[in-house]
């Protein structure tokens, strides 16, 4: 049986994520996509817009070295519009280790992603490792 378009695509983005792919990123997202990523932190925060969601991935990748790494665990999808990508995250950053299992929560419109929710198992733990 093939797998729903929607968990595709997931698994297309985070393919394109680790390749630093940038441009391909973007054809999988609508031009107003958001990313919702908790904490309070200089990466956290609301991202409008592929400008701000690609920023961000660049930004992150830079405070790290090229060293974080989401890899992707599974997708649960509702054919309604919505996927849960389970992940789990590694990085570096200021002699420090970083690593924890999370997900990111899509809402998808046809054939692009729209909104990304990020989920952490301990939002202070984030704050501590981005600050």
């Amino acid at each position: 049986m093939p797998e729903h378009p929607h968990a595709t695509l997931v698994r297309k983005a985070y393919d394109a994520f680790l390749r630093v792919d940038m441009a391909a990123l973007r054809g999988l997202m609508t031009a107003d996509v958001t990313q919702h990523v908790p904490g309070s932190h200089p990466t956290s925060g609301d991202f409008k817009g592929q400008d701000a969601v690609i920023g961000r991935y660049k930004r992150i990748f830079q405070e790290t070295g090229g060293s974080f790494r989401a890899d992707l665990r599974g997708v649960l999808v509702d054919g309604r519009g919505h996927a849960v990508a389970l992940q789990h995250v590694t990085a570096e950053r200021e002699g420090r280790r970083h690593q924890e299992d999370g997900c990111l929560v899509f809402r998808i419109v046809g054939d692009k992603i729209t909104d990304i929710d990020e989920c952490v198992p301990d939002i202070d733990k984030d704050d501590v490792f981005w600050s």
